[in-house]
């Protein structure tokens, strides 16, 4: 399914002639490469599995109380991609009764695919593959932190997360999706962000905790919904980061 939504996303990499917004307030962008790369996954699965539940970021939901629902986010990172920057991925995961069970994120412009089996994680780049493994840092003053945008954190949201982020050794914005992958691959240790959607993480859970890390929400509860995430690839210092932005 991955090859599939990537052989029609590249050709509109850095080509793009038309992007459309989704409605709202603020800048909600979709283009055709979203629209005709979940097509060709719904497509791959209606003829593999036509019993199985699909939540869609671009045509929606169906059959999402089938025991086994697959999860599809085409172009996660579409600001980034219609700037023609690499950071996004396709990400597909699936869930068997509510829980998380596969996940993918497939970046098919730099051919970089991160994926969860049923007990680790792997990377796969220029035909090697290798298994994922979270770094150990237990001290936030050591630790890195990733979130996509500084304008996710407004209201409430704003304080804990500018103490928990002044306070680590280094705080990068831009990412998306690349983020969890990243702190799967040990290069990050903690991704900090608000306002995700269902599609939005699922898929990289089984990701992040089969490589050793931890997902939650701020308050330390189950992820799957979205909303305000914090991941870890440390245990012990995602409960570090969790006494901070639970306050």
């Amino acid at each position: 399914m991955a090859d599939k939504a990537g052989a029609v996303i590249l050709p509109h990499f850095r080509s793009l002639t038309a992007v459309d917004h989704k409605g709202g307030d603020s800048f909600d962008p979709v283009t055709a490469a979203d629209r005709e790369a979940e097509m060709a996954i719904r497509q791959a699965l209606a003829e593999a599995y036509p019993t199985h539940g699909i939540i869609g970021e671009e045509f929606g939901n169906s059959d999402t109380d089938a025991k086994h629902c697959w999860i599809i986010d085409p172009i996660d990172g579409t600001r980034a991609f219609i700037l023609g920057q690499p950071l996004w991925g396709t990400l597909i995961g699936l869930t068997e009764g509510g829980v998380p069970l596969l996940g993918l994120m497939d970046q098919p412009y730099t051919k970089e695919r991160f994926w969860s089996g049923e007990r680790d994680s792997f990377f796969r780049h220029g035909g090697e593959e290798q298994i994922m493994r979270t770094r150990p840092c237990q001290s936030l003053g050591e630790a890195v932190v990733a979130s996509t945008t500084p304008d996710m954190f407004e209201g409430r949201d704003s304080e804990p997360y500018e103490h928990l982020s002044r306070a680590a050794r280094l705080r990068r914005f831009g990412g998306d999706c690349y983020n969890y992958c990243l702190l799967a691959l040990g290069h990050i240790d903690l991704v900090v962000e608000t306002g995700l959607k269902p599609f939005d993480i699922l898929p990289l859970i089984p990701i992040i905790e089969r490589a050793g890390g931890v997902v939650s929400t701020w308050e330390g509860g189950d992820p799957h919904e979205g909303g305000r995430i914090l991941a870890a690839g440390d245990p012990r210092l995602h409960a570090v980061a969790l006494e901070i932005l639970s306050r």
